[in-house]
């Protein structure tokens, strides 16, 4: 008996251990007092920090992780790679198999806040070359202690081994033509020792960086052995996504005035509150095109021009509020700023007094975009909030994976960003 309840507690253990890594495998801040964090391409440009993470394995571009801690005194911040396959799962390569050097480097990079009402400490990381394309995590934990984990981010790292095509192209279901927007993708994999391509190669999509909604395409529409050519043109809605709506967005880089769409601001000695016009479901309106981020935020200030922003924007208390009747579906507030609704401020509560769902988020100063929804059998639905319309404008990413006989492995061969009428702001 005795020793069944030790076989017991020995599997509850590896269980909860199994648990725990799991989520460390995904986009994810696990304290509160660590803010806007960004991965992203190191760039010349303003708007670099909201490119997505995804460099090609021999380049001398690096890749560049941002965050602040809301603390007076710095920490000791440890940054640590792990090699994943093509479904985020931790690959069997170990660290000396991806990375040249001790896969553990201390983030010495820091700079503190300048004259701001909340304290913070802002770190940047330029994340050391790998030698293996694929899916990486890049964990931070605290004082070198792998259980104390900050936050992680996934970033891709590709090989131009395969030739990818790629196309946005109207539905191939009559009904979805006016709400829906199909991305036909080819792959030659004549470079490769390929001799299975359905269970060698592994084709994902995704929209406007989010892995939430990231199509699967299992199988191809068409094969071509002589010319080594596969086709995704799907006729079932595999390959289609929901076109949505151009993004809402609120303009915080200003505290003596009130930005576009930010209804009431007020500024005290140790903190700033801002309240965001009340919001209103837009699914029956005419389609309106105009600049967005296609989700994501810039951090920047108007308030002192020249400057830092990372360094010198202050964090506001950001209030979102959505005017619509109490229901039982739970409302979201989805975009970058809440990890795709995933960060435990993107539920939205309802407010009696008002009459409306409300939110209240910790924001830096910059421009933000978001959009809301419901959330319905464990996915999100905006639709009902945002409307659908073929002509807007989102971001696509197509990657195409390949595992090679007696690999542990798989490679990200081929890469392609889609971005016809780019419009970002």
């Amino acid at each position: 008996m005795k020793t069944k309840s030790l076989s017991i507690c020995f599997l509850l253990i590896i269980s909860a251990v199994f648990q725990l890594f799991a989520q460390q495998l995904e986009d994810k801040v696990y304290k509160e007092h660590i803010q806007s964090v960004r991965l992203f391409p190191a760039g010349a440009t303003f708007d670099a920090t909201i490119d997505a993470p995804v460099v090609p394995l021999r380049t001398g571009k690096p890749l560049v992780l941002l965050f602040d801690d809301l603390a007076f005194d710095p920490e000791l911040y440890t940054a640590k790679l792990i090699h994943c396959d093509s479904d985020w799962q931790k690959s069997q390569l170990k660290d000396n198999d991806f990375i040249p050097t001790f896969n553990e480097f201390n983030i010495q990079n820091y700079e503190y806040s300048v004259n701001t009402r909340i304290p913070y400490i802002h770190y940047r990381f330029e994340l050391p070359a790998v030698t293996k394309s694929g899916n990486y995590i890049i964990k931070v934990y605290r004082q070198r202690d792998e259980s104390d984990v900050i936050l992680t981010r996934r970033f891709m790292v590709y090989e131009e081994l395969f030739k990818v095509g790629a196309a946005i192209v109207p539905p191939s279901q009559t009904a979805d033509r006016s709400n829906s927007q199909q991305i036909n993708v080819v792959v030659n994999y004549s470079a490769g020792e390929v001799t299975n391509p359905d269970g060698q190669i592994k084709v994902y999509i995704r929209q406007n960086q989010r892995w939430d909604n990231a199509k699967f395409l299992a199988k191809p529409t068409f094969m071509n052995e002589s010319s080594k050519i596969l086709r995704y043109e799907s006729f079932d809605g595999g390959n289609t996504f929901d076109a949505g709506n151009e993004f809402r967005f609120v303009d915080l880089r200003f505290i003596r005035a009130n930005g576009v769409n930010v209804a009431d601001l007020r500024v005290e000695p140790d903190v700033i509150f801002a309240d965001g016009t009340i919001d209103k479901p837009r699914p029956e309106t005419a389609y309106s095109q105009y600049l967005d981020l296609n989700g994501q935020y810039l951090v920047e200030t108007k308030d002192r021009p020249g400057g830092n922003p990372e360094i010198e924007s202050e964090y506001m208390l950001m209030t979102f509020r959505l005017a619509i009747e109490q229901g039982s579906d739970p409302v979201y507030l989805l975009g970058s700023l809440t990890n795709w609704g995933k960060s435990p401020e993107a539920k939205m509560e309802w407010d009696t007094d008002m009459g409306v769902y409300t939110t209240s988020i910790l924001a830096k100063q910059g421009w933000y975009d978001y959009q809301y929804a419901f959330l319905q059998n464990g996915e999100f639905e905006p639709k009902s909030f945002e409307g659908s319309y073929f002509e807007t404008e989102n971001e696509y990413e197509v990657l195409v994976y390949f595992r090679n006989l007696g690999s542990r492995y798989d490679q990200l061969v081929g890469y392609i960003y889609l971005h016809p009428n780019r419009r970002r702001l």
